[in-house]
């Protein structure tokens, strides 16, 4: 398998950062929508290995998993906290969990 170690770190480290930042209610910066494309291509990146390794049930499992976090992040990015609160006010604790 290929090695995406630093892919999961960086994954992991921005969605929890990401999270954290929505939910102390700061305003959206560009560093954010940086870090969530450059998230996505770890995501994509994690994929590809599962999917050499033919882990099927775990590339479903992680592919899930960032679909729903995918939402909360996308909502934020495309229009602040404005927009993540259009769409998911109340819902933080989903978007924790």
């Amino acid at each position: 398998m290929l090695d995406v170690t630093g892919s999961i770190s960086n994954l992991q480290w921005t969605t929890e950062h990401h999270f954290l930042h929505i939910q102390a209610r700061h305003e959206f910066m560009r560093a954010i929508a940086v870090q969530f494309e450059l998230a996505y291509s770890d995501f994509r990146a994690i994929q590809m290995a599962l999917q050499l390794d033919n882990q099927t049930d775990l590339l479903e499992k992680v592919t899930a998993q960032y679909n729903e976090v995918f939402q909360y992040e996308m909502a934020f990015v495309r229009g602040g906290l404005d927009e993540f609160d259009n769409q998911f006010k109340g819902k933080i604790d989903q978007y924790q969990t």
